[in-house]
């Protein structure tokens, strides 16, 4: 992996005008590339592919108009008693869901087991 001489930052392979060039994720500083050696260092050789047991859920402001509220929680972080509410089956199947909030007054999330 190559840094950039200016400030430090990565310098990434692109191609530009037919050729491949270094250049700097932070200031776009450009370097030619020495040799083909060179640019093996960035070839990826390992594809990671997540599960979809293993992708983040979010939920937007958007989303959480259309979920129920309850009454029955304390928000750990202000103390209001009303929350959104959703669950997701984050173990394994035999166990129970988890059950996650957002405080409707300040935001916070967070998670309850049984």
């Amino acid at each position: 992996m190559k840094f950039c001489p200016k400030c430090g930052g990565v310098m990434v392979p692109v191609k530009q005008g037919g050729k491949v060039v270094l250049r700097c994720t932070r200031c776009g500083y450009t370097m030619e590339v020495g040799s083909s050696r060179e640019l093996s260092v960035y070839r990826v050789t390992n594809v990671i592919e997540h599960s979809e047991k293993e992708k983040t859920i979010v939920i937007s402001e958007r989303d959480v108009k259309g979920l129920p509220i309850t009454r029955d929680v304390v928000c750990p972080r202000c103390g209001w008693r009303e929350a959104y509410y959703w669950v997701v089956q984050t173990r394994a199947a035999d166990e129970p869901a988890t059950r996650f909030f957002k405080c409707t007054k300040c935001g916070y999330v967070w998670r309850e087991y049984d």
